[in-house]
């Protein structure tokens, strides 16, 4: 390991020039992580541990689910509809009379007035019940809360894939950020040797100034490379600790080797036909549904509504006048029967109705094609995806191979005199590149294989276990 340092001039830059000194480095670079790091204990978790952790803390998950789990609510209130609703009413009432007719002479002298006056007290308890019998209005609401709970279910669908393919993401992005910082670091450890190597033939005259400061600027370069590899490591740590609410979160490796081909089973068009029950298009059928009811709802307003009424009713009345008080007593009526309600003339408001829905029909089909368009072609260009990145890895898997060879081979002709040191370091930097590009190749097939699934919405749990068993076990 290295520090950063200043020097004085030296024969190989001829000036001051920034070194990386070997032991300080490991202080430097730990105390970086422990500066950035969460608090907390390391924890080495496979992918089906870290997915229960984040189905219980991604807020977007669960207001998905919170969203879903209260459409049931909805329903219930639409089908209460159709259930018998029973109320009970009370009221006091105080009125007064006061007539202009005058009370004959005759009975002046006797009562002691002159004109009628009374006050009456009414006290009345009712129970009223009702249920309806036909409504077709309402019984379109009612299919259509029906239809909700279809959406709601394909949108919690979307979300628990949404979060498994984020999940993934952000798993294997921590991995393949680990895997380019040690080839990073195995890369500088390579060029470390082969810059001291130029020194030791530039001190006896067996090279030039150029091999050394060639070398040099090799050396430089990757290590920036690795402040770069390990902030990008740090950052990608961070997403996943996020995703699922836990601090240092260390995701196991895959197990080496690992076989990718299963991956990718079936043809194209078998992923296209599966995708016809994606979320996407279950949710805009259901939208096609609602609209259609919408139809059959403001048709309703021309149709006449049945229930079925019944209540019971008691009355108490008191009547005081100037002469005399009297008490009507009590009285209970009683009643049932059946409620007709025939609409007539509504000043046209019924009509537009219609007209407007069935516009809005034709509006859920046109994106009920569109949904089921866009499901086709994002499943094919995520088929695609995934067969480019198998066939990208076999030929980075060659091309590694190659490299390892040209740089074996590169190394001998150079102790023998044949190679110059500039082409040991374009071997070694190839190697470097062409490792970072498979390692990065590898994990993106993994994840094109979920984001398939997900778009054809055949994702299930199952499959995360499935990528699980790829994993080490700790």
């Amino acid at each position: 390991m290295f520090k950063l340092v200043s020097r004085t001039p030296s024969p190989v830059h001829g000036r001051a020039t920034m070194r990386w000194t070997p032991v300080s480095r490991a202080a430097t670079l730990a105390v970086m992580c422990l500066s950035t790091s969460w608090t907390g204990m390391a924890r080495a978790e496979n992918l089906m541990d870290l997915y229960v952790a984040a189905k219980g803390y991604d807020a977007t998950y669960l207001s998905a689910k919170a969203q879903a789990e209260s459409v049931q609510y909805q329903v219930e209130q639409a089908h209460a509809l159709f259930r018998p609703a029973l109320n009970l009413q009370g009221s006091v009432t105080r009125s007064h009379y006061d007539s202009d007719v005058s009370v004959p002479p005759i009975y002046q002298q006797f009562l002691g007035v002159n004109s009628y006056n009374a006050n009456v007290t009414s006290k009345k308890l009712a129970l009223q019940a009702r249920q309806s019998i036909y409504n077709a209005s309402d019984s379109a609401k009612v299919d259509q809360a029906e239809q909700s709970m279809v959406v709601a279910q394909a949108d919690l669908k979307t979300a628990e894939d949404d979060l498994a393919a984020r999940l993934a993401q952000a798993y294997f992005d921590v991995l393949a950020a680990q895997d380019v910082l040690t080839t990073t670091q195995a890369n500088q450890k390579a060029l470390a040797e082969q810059l001291a190597s130029a020194k030791r033939s530039f001190e006896v005259g067996n090279a030039t100034i150029t091999d050394t400061r060639e070398a040099q600027a090799r050396y430089d370069l990757a290590a920036a490379q690795e402040i770069a590899a390990t902030n990008d490591l740090h950052i990608k740590r961070i997403t996943l600790d996020q995703l699922v609410g836990r601090n240092d979160v260390k995701p196991q490796p895959l197990i080496a080797p690992t076989d990718l081909n299963g991956l990718a089973s079936g043809e194209m068009e078998d992923w296209v036909t599966k995708a016809q029950d994606a979320p996407t298009i279950r949710k805009a059928t259901a939208a096609l549904d609602v609209a259609r009811l919408e139809i059959d709802k403001a048709k309703a307003g021309h149709l006449p509504t049945v229930a079925a009424v019944a209540s019971v009713q008691q009355v108490d009345a008191d009547s005081a006048s100037d002469s005399a008080r009297q008490s009507a007593g009590a009285g209970t009526t009683s009643a049932i029967g059946v409620e007709l309600n025939m609409p007539l003339y509504s000043g046209g408001s019924v009509q537009n109705r219609v007209k407007e829905v069935l516009k809005l029909e034709e509006k859920a089909e046109r994106d009920l094609d569109n949904a089921k368009r866009s499901v086709a072609l994002a499943t094919r260009q995520a088929y695609s995806v995934l067969q480019s990145g198998l066939a990208q890895v076999k030929a980075l898997e060659a091309a590694e191979a190659s490299a390892k060879l040209a740089l074996e081979a590169t190394q001998l002709g150079y102790r023998v005199g044949v190679r110059i040191n500039k082409d040991v370091l374009d071997a070694q930097t190839a190697l470097a590149s062409t490792q970072k590009d498979l390692y990065k190749a590898r994990y993106d097939v993994i994840v094109a294989s979920v984001k398939l699934k997900q778009v054809t919405g055949v994702l299930r749990p199952e499959d995360l276990t499935e990528l699980n068993k790829m994993i080490v076990q700790p």
